[in-house]
């Protein structure tokens, strides 16, 4: 693994403790940029689009002294959760929070990251994305309205975090089970080699 520092463009609790595994020295950043795609449907193309931009906005942000990015590399990511090529993000509420999970419920859908990763110096960049199928229970209405209402789950696209639900929610995971938490760290990894 290379010595430069590693600039982790999220404020996900969760992606802050999965680079972790990586043993490397990371600082964060607040991305400043608006994550809305253009479109409800999903293409890898857009997805990676997202995250690269993301990086790019805390790279080129005016308030930075850009000084304090040499010898970094900037790592963002996005993850979304598509059912039938349609996008799950954000909840905007408890309710569209558990309308998502009555839409997921008894499916399989697959959980997306896109991983962006542009080196401060030279500006020179790599995308990726890592899929994961994940097949939901039929998932009975108090068990969706007890969830959302516990965990609160706003912040995770899909509404729901995979870390908190147990067997009753989850029938079957096929790939990266770290990619649906928000940071598939072994993809990353492989990003952080393959830059030199």
């Amino acid at each position: 693994m290379n010595q430069k520092k590693i600039i982790l463009a999220s404020q996900s609790p969760r992606r802050h403790s999965l680079i972790k595994k990586l043993n490397v020295d990371f600082d964060t950043a607040v991305p400043a940029f608006d994550e809305k795609l253009d479109s409800d449907c999903y293409t890898d193309d857009a997805i990676k689009s997202l995250s690269l931009q993301k990086a790019l906005s805390v790279l080129d942000n005016q308030d930075t002294d850009i000084t304090m990015y040499k010898n970094c590399l900037i790592v963002s990511a996005d993850t979304m959760v598509v059912l039938d090529n349609k996008i799950y993000g954000k909840p905007k509420n408890e309710e569209h929070a558990k309308q998502m999970l009555k839409e997921l419920s008894g499916k399989t859908h697959f959980v997306v990251t896109a991983i962006s990763v542009i080196d401060a110096d030279t500006r020179k960049t790599a995308s990726t994305v890592t899929k994961t199928f994940v097949t939901f229970q039929n998932l009975s209405d108090s068990l969706i309205e007890t969830y959302v209402t516990k965990n609160k789950p706003l912040d995770k696209a899909g509404a729901y975090g995979i870390q908190e639900m147990g067997s009753e929610f989850i029938k079957q995971v096929e790939g990266d089970l770290e990619n649906v938490i928000g940071l598939p760290t072994k993809t990353l990894k492989s990003m952080l080699e393959n830059m030199y």
